[in-house]
Order: C-alpha cells, then sequence, then structure tokens
C-alpha cells in the first residue's frame, strides 16, 4: 500500500510539473492551469473587480488553448447569476442567455462562431418567387469571430413575455434582405394610381384665385432678368 501511495504522489508531481501555474479549488480540483507554453487550459475562474463605477463579476468555464470553449456562467460578487453563454474557437457560439438581479430573462442571443482556421460557410440561395425554394448554394467568406445567427429574443423581466423578436443569418438581420423584393419589370410603375400624389394647394393661394378669377392675369416680380 505504501509504494502504491508513492507511485501515485510521484505521477501527481509529474503532471503538476507541466504546468507554469494553477489553484487549487475548495474540492481539491486543479483550476486556474497556465500550461508550459503560457496558455490557460482546463477549467476556470475569472473575478473581475468593479471598477470606475462598474459592478464586478465572477466567471468559470474551460479554456482550451487559451480560449473559451463549450458553457461559461457569469455571477455578480453576490452570487446572482447574470448570464450563461457558450463559447468556441474562444468565440460565442450557440445560445446565450442574459437575467436581471432577480433572475428573469432580459434577452436570448443566438450566435455563431466563425473557424479562424476555415472562416467560409454555404448559404441557401431562394427563388426570388418562391421563397420555400432553393435555386443554388453559394460559398462565402465570413466577416468577424462571431456573427448573429438565429433568433434573437428580448423579454419583459418580470412577466417573462417575449417582446421582440429578430432574426439574423449570418450578421445580417432577415427582415432587411426580405425587403428586397423582386421588381416586375413588365409594370409601369406610372399607372399606379398610389404612385401619382396630388398636392393640395395651401390656403392663402386657393384664396388669392377666388378673388382673382376673370380678372386680367397679374404681372408680378418674380426675381427673373431679362425680357421674360
Amino acid at each position: 500500500m505504501r509504494y502504491i501511495f508513492i507511485l501515485f504522489l510521484l505521477i501527481s508531481m509529474n503532471g503538476f510539473g507541466q504546468y507554469k501555474s494553477y489553484i487549487i479549488g475548495v474540492k481539491g480540483d486543479t483550476l486556474n492551469i497556465v500550461d508550459a507554453q503560457g496558455k490557460k487550459q482546463g477549467r476556470w475562474v475569472n473575478t473581475v473587480q468593479p471598477l470606475r463605477g462598474e459592478p464586478g463579476y465572477e466567471e468559470q468555464g474551460i479554456y482550451i488553448d487559451d480560449k473559451k470553449e463549450g458553457q461559461w456562467q457569469q455571477f455578480t460578487l453576490m452570487g446572482d447569476l447574470q448570464s450563461v453563454e457558450n463559447y468556441r474557437w474562444g468565440n460565442k457560439n450557440g445560445k446565450c442567455y442574459y437575467y436581471n438581479r432577480w433572475g428573469g430573462m432580459i434577452r436570448e442571443e443566438s450566435w455563431k462562431a466563425v473557424n479562424p482556421d476555415n472562416p467560409y460557410d454555404t448559404v441557401d440561395v431562394y427563388d426570388l418567387l418562391d421563397p420555400t425554394k432553393i435555386v443554388d448554394r453559394v460559398r462565402v467568406k465570413l466577416e468577424g469571430t462571431a456573427l448573429r445567427h438565429g433568433t434573437w429574443k428580448y423579454f419583459d423581466p418580470e412577466y417573462g413575455r417575449i417582446l421582440k423578436t429578430e432574426e439574423y443569418q449570418l450578421g445580417k438581420l432577415k427582415n432587411d434582405l426580405e425587403d428586397l423584393a423582386p421588381i416586375d419589370v413588365n409594370k409601369d410603375p406610372l399607372s399606379d394610381s398610389a404612385a401619382i400624389k396630388t398636392v393640395a394647394k395651401p390656403k392663402q393661394v386657393l384664396e388669392f384665385e377666388k378673388q382673382n378669377s376673370g380678372k386680367k392675369k397679374i404681372k408680378v416680380r418674380d426675381g427673373r432678368t431679362g425680357g421674360n
């Protein structure tokens, strides 16, 4: 039994020897690891103190090669949950949730992280006359590190009802894309009576025309020069 304990101790010392720094949590787990290359690894707890009127917070999650990965949670310094965010390649990815100090949800976001090693994605192109029909697929380069992608919801934190929703596709608001309706080239825009608007004359002009109806045309100075 003694030899087994010594062997375990040697293995543990060898493992910790690969780290530049680390701390031992209250449950005995190893936290805040910085490896020999100076990169953050494993489970971390970050504490940010209040500064210049900004409240401090505490966050916990996992680093892989110095980049946030998976679910991260953020708390006030009093221990109240503020947000639950998901990460990939160090950038927001998937659903993220935000709460007020009483636990009411304020906002639900949806993100798509951009792979720094392959910043491309395939986008469906829909028929202008039939939005349900895909006519092509185009490979596009994604600009940025994380793009708004999917449904964003804004809540009344007191009653939990949805106040507003927004739909994004690779960083662009879908409503903006849908507003670009196809143009009917066979239609004369002037034939639409709604396109021709009659501007009402001011009251003073109507009174002047009434008073001078039937009279000889009155010549007025309008600022023009010459014989006209």
